[in-house]
């Protein structure tokens, strides 16, 4: 069985990060699927998802490698095309990804105990973000 769900959430942009675990669960439980797989996907070029401890310390660690990776100050070839100033975001977000698949046993997210689903949003303004959550199992 596949079940397709969505999230639609508001965030802030710049790094903004926001634990979207208890969405995800939540979902998980509603569609009596006991066990399987579940995909998570953020629709847009300028955000992503991964896994973290989301605790304020690494959170800030986490914002500033990518101030050092893709930084927001330097030139982006995209920025002279459309003159939005967001070609890091797009760099950023290609880099950590877009999807995130996670198992579930017992209608339970199979994550480590500090282990959250996070959304990133790389971009350069706020943003109302549509994320896609694919449930599939039996």
């Amino acid at each position: 069985m596949v079940i397709s769900e969505k999230i639609s959430l508001g965030t802030h942009g710049k790094t903004d990060m926001v634990d979207i675990t208890e969405h995800v669960a939540e979902k998980i439980l509603k569609s009596k699927i006991n066990n399987g797989t579940v995909t998570i996907f953020v629709a847009g070029s300028t955000a992503g998802l991964t896994t973290i401890e989301y605790e304020p310390g690494l959170v800030a660690d986490f914002q500033g490698l990518w101030d050092r990776i893709a930084p927001d100050n330097i030139r982006y070839v995209h920025n002279e095309r459309w003159g939005d100033g967001n070609g890091y975001s797009h760099i950023r977000a290609s880099l950590l990804g877009a999807s995130l698949t996670v198992p579930f046993n017992n209608r339970k997210l199979t994550l480590g105990t500090w282990q959250q689903i996070i959304l990133v949003d790389f971009d350069n303004r706020a943003r109302q973000r549509e994320i896609v959550i694919q449930i599939m199992g039996e």
